[in-house]
């Protein structure tokens, strides 16, 4: 189970940490070249593959934990579907910025209840 937390954590990591550097320092310098645009996708298929990732582990990891019945967890997968929601349409319509903002404090949220599911 150890492997399948690491994978985890390490796909949480790439998917929060790469919105923390588009947001701080790509976005900033970079924003409305096309250098911006080629990097935001390229992120966005990383994104794909992470939160493939992220379902997967977290499947294992609920069931070999038995937290199907827990209310956080199930708040945490609903935040989860949002999220996907909102990549979905931001994938649609790259130009609806506040979307970027909308992911990130989703992501910020489900990352929290992640850290209270694990004590």
């Amino acid at each position: 189970m150890t492997v399948v937390r690491w994978l985890h954590l390490l796909a949480m990591g790439f998917f929060v940490g790469g919105q923390l550097v588009l947001v701080a320092a790509v976005v900033p310098v970079a924003r409305g070249t096309e250098q911006m645009r080629a990097m935001a996708r390229r992120f966005g298929y990383g994104t794909l593959v992470a939160l493939a990732v992220l379902v997967v582990t977290g499947t294992q990891m609920a069931s070999y934990y038995h937290r199907w019945s827990d209310g956080t967890l199930h708040v945490k997968l609903a935040l989860v579907a949002v999220a996907g929601v909102l990549v979905g349409v931001h994938i649609r319509r790259p130009a609806w910025h506040v979307l970027d903002g909308a992911i990130f404090v989703v992501s910020l949220a489900i990352v929290w209840l992640g850290v209270a599911l694990a004590h």
